[in-house]
Formats: C-alpha cells, sequence, structure tokens
C-alpha cells in the first residue's frame, strides 16, 4: 500500500468518526452553542475544537498517548480537569437566560478558541479515541507521517462533525422561540453535558 492511500485509508477515517460523531462534551456544547449564540458566533469554538482534537491526535502517536494511558495519576489529573470543566459550563446553561438566543443576556459569550483548542488536552473522550486510532489503525511509518496522518484525520473528520451539530443547534432556535421551551431545552442539555462527566471517569 503507497503512503497516500495509507494516509488516507477509510477504515481510519470510519473510525474517527463514530468516535467523534457520538454525543460527548464536544457535541454538546457546541450544539448548545449554536442554538445559544448562532452558528456565525460558534465558529470560533468549532475551529478550536477541531484545532485542538487535531493536535492532540498527532501528539498520541508520538508516544504521548502511552504514557498518558499507563499513568494514573496523569490520567486521574485529565479525568478531574474534564469534570470540573464539563460542570462548569453545565452550570452556565443552566443559569443561562430563558429568552432565545444571547441578544437575552448581553454577558453570555460562546466559548472563545484557545480555550476551546486547550479544552482537548484534558478531555478524556478524545485522548481515548486517539489512542485507539494511533493503536489499531497505524500505518508502521515513520513518526512525523503517523502525526501528520492522525491529525489530519481527526480535524478533518471532526470539522464536519461540529459543522452538523453547530448547524442543528442553530436551526433548533426556530422550534424553540417560547421562553418556556427554551428554557427546557437547555436544562435538558446541561443535564445531558453534566453527565457526560460519567464517561469521562469510566
Amino acid at each position: 500500500m503507497d503512503r497516500a492511500a495509507m494516509f488516507f485509508d477509510p477504515l481510519l477515517y470510519g473510525f474517527v468518526f463514530l468516535g467523534l460523531f457520538t454525543p460527548g462534551p464536544n457535541v454538546i456544547m457546541l450544539t448548545s452553542s449554536g442554538a445559544r449564540f448562532g452558528f456565525a458566533r460558534s465558529l470560533p469554538h468549532l475551529f478550536g475544537v477541531v484545532l485542538g482534537v487535531g493536535i492532540t491526535a498527532a501528539v498520541t502517536s508520538l508516544g504521548v498517548g502511552a504514557i498518558v494511558t499507563a499513568s494514573p495519576w496523569v490520567n486521574l489529573a485529565l479525568k478531574t480537569g474534564a469534570g470540573a470543566f464539563i460542570l462548569w459550563m453545565a452550570w452556565g446553561l443552566w443559569k443561562a437566560s430563558a429568552k432565545p438566543r444571547a441578544a437575552a443576556d448581553p454577558d453570555a459569550r460562546p466559548l472563545s478558541f484557545w480555550a476551546a483548542v486547550l479544552f482537548q488536552w484534558i478531555n478524556p473522550k478524545v485522548w481515548a479515541v486517539a489512542f485507539a486510532a494511533s493503536a489499531g489503525y497505524g500505518a508502521a511509518q515513520a513518526m512525523w507521517f503517523e502525526a501528520l496522518r492522525l491529525g489530519v484525520a481527526f480535524s478533518s473528520v471532526n470539522l464536519m462533525v461540529l459543522l452538523f451539530w453547530t448547524a442543528a443547534g442553530s436551526l433548533l432556535t426556530a422550534l424553540l422561540e417560547h421562553p418556556l421551551a427554551w428554557k427546557i431545552f437547555l436544562r435538558v442539555m446541561a443535564v445531558l453535558l453534566a453527565l457526560s462527566t460519567l464517561l469521562v471517569f469510566r
């Protein structure tokens, strides 16, 4: 198999898609952000996740993933940081204005680009999927090639996944014009986001 075929291995891309499309902290936060702030204002958050996931996947292939997985203390630190951040975001959703769109709450802001990038470094789901992809779909090539290959796969697939979920959240606003419906939506998303911490600590 030549390097081009290895780089765009459909089995790798299929695995990454299944790992990233299933609901997790990034999917829930961006669906909520699309609904609260609109598609355009959520794009810095979205692109921050895309870059952060790509970097995390790339460094995993360099052996960092094995260190994270093998060290109980590093694992616990990542999970604790991720859990605290997710619960903080869930609390923000729970307290959010009962009126649709961020115009009802001038102090509300989408997650910033760099905050979204940095969150991926403590997101155990991303580490787990990246480590599994590196271990199960490696091409036995030079480290730089494996890092580039995994980083591109994760970033490109995640871009498509998150565009879908952010757009879906944005479109939901039309169905949530009544304050009660909006409040129920935000509360449900807040609970789902908080419950996603159970996946972090499994």
